[in-house]
């Protein structure tokens, strides 16, 4: 499973990538909003100058119509073409604009996906990424996680090439659940990852050894 940092906060993008497991990022207008970026083009390339070669950046378009969508999917794809993948949203705008994006070799990531009848739909469109948000889900007293299991086996009767992003993650189990269940990508916020990399028997065993260490009275190999 591949890890992408949901976030559009440039700090948490470097500590992640430093540690060698990010694989992309995803951004939404409300975390774009939440970190005062008013130069989209420029936060998404300097992004893209943090990560891998090639990794996947999801960058959400705000207009409803579907011209107006198609439209800004191709500046967004303009700006870093083999990073940018256009964020949709799940419904018939959305629908139509990544089959005219897909015609043009524009990557889409389809958000804001509630049932295995809208993946499939996402599917059949071309979609090379649906998110399914499995958070949101058990919100509301219904299982996310399920829709995950869903999916991918829907995917997998019918050899669809659409990846799977467990989205709107809420903590380090939904993350291994994830993975369980057999999901291409976690999306996750920054704070999921630090979750994951904590164990208190770990920082317990890093100051026996450092103490022992001292003890010692070694000197340094």
């Amino acid at each position: 499973m591949k890890i992408f940092l949901d976030t559009a906060n440039i700090s948490e993008i470097k500590k992640g990538a430093a540690m060698g497991v990010i694989h992309g990022v995803t951004t939404n207008p409300s975390l774009v909003a939440k970190e005062g970026h008013k130069d989209y083009k420029a936060v998404v390339k300097e992004i893209a100058n943090l990560l891998p070669v090639a990794a996947p950046i999801s960058v959400e378009v705000v207009s409803e119509a579907v011209a107006d969508m198609v439209a800004d999917g191709k500046r967004f794809y303009s700006w870093a073409p083999e990073n940018v993948v256009v964020k949709l949203p799940m419904n018939a705008e959305g629908l139509q604009a990544t089959r005219e994006l897909a015609k043009d070799g524009v990557r889409v990531n389809m958000t804001l996906c509630f049932s295995a009848n809208q993946a499939i739909l996402g599917a059949l469109a071309g979609v090379a990424f649906i998110s399914p948000f499995l958070g949101r889900l058990d919100d509301i007293g219904h299982d996310g996680m399920q829709l995950i299991r869903d999916i991918l086996a829907i995917y997998r009767n019918y050899d669809f090439k659409t990846e799977v992003i467990a989205a709107s993650i809420r903590h380090p189990l939904h993350t291994i659940d994830a993975a369980k269940a057999g999901a291409h990508i976690a999306t996750i916020p920054y704070k999921v990852l630090e979750q994951m990399l904590k164990h208190p028997l770990t920082d317990i065993g890093i100051q026996r050894f450092l103490d022992d260490w001292k003890k010692s009275g070694a000197t340094n190999l």
